[in-house]
């Protein structure tokens, strides 16, 4: 066998042998969840998509540490950590909902709250948008 033949067959081994580039399998998707907050009655409404990991694939404006609070909390939103904050008493009530998959679990998540102060509290950045 020629040195050259020697070195291809060394080479495409290597190629062969070498580990996957980083790709669609090593940025799986954990979750996908539309998620709503609206006023009391619905006399407003705002959602978005939020896609776990993110990278230019939500328009969350926190999508990153929203999908860190949700790795956290194993994509239970009754589990998130939220930020601690003084909020008053104001009556002023919030819906949030959370609608889609997070790591082949299906999400369905509704919970009020009597205002948007306590649901920042509760849920950090995650309906932060």
């Amino acid at each position: 066998m020629s040195v050259r033949c020697t070195v291809a067959a060394a080479a495409a081994a290597t190629v062969l042998l070498a580990p996957a580039p980083p790709s669609a399998a090593a940025e799986q998707e954990r979750g996908s969840l539309f998620l709503t907050v609206s006023g009391a009655g619905n006399t407003w409404i705002r959602g978005l998509r939020l896609v776990c990991p993110s990278p230019g694939r939500s328009h969350h404006p926190h999508a990153a540490e929203a999908c860190a609070g949700l790795s956290a909390a194993h994509g239970r939103l009754d589990a998130l950590t939220g930020d601690r904050q003084l909020c008053t008493k104001e009556y002023d009530p919030v819906t949030a909902t959370a609608d889609g998959d997070w790591q082949g679990m299906v999400v369905h998540w509704r919970k009020d709250y009597p205002n948007a102060c306590l649901l920042d509290a509760a849920t950090g950045t995650v309906f932060r948008f």
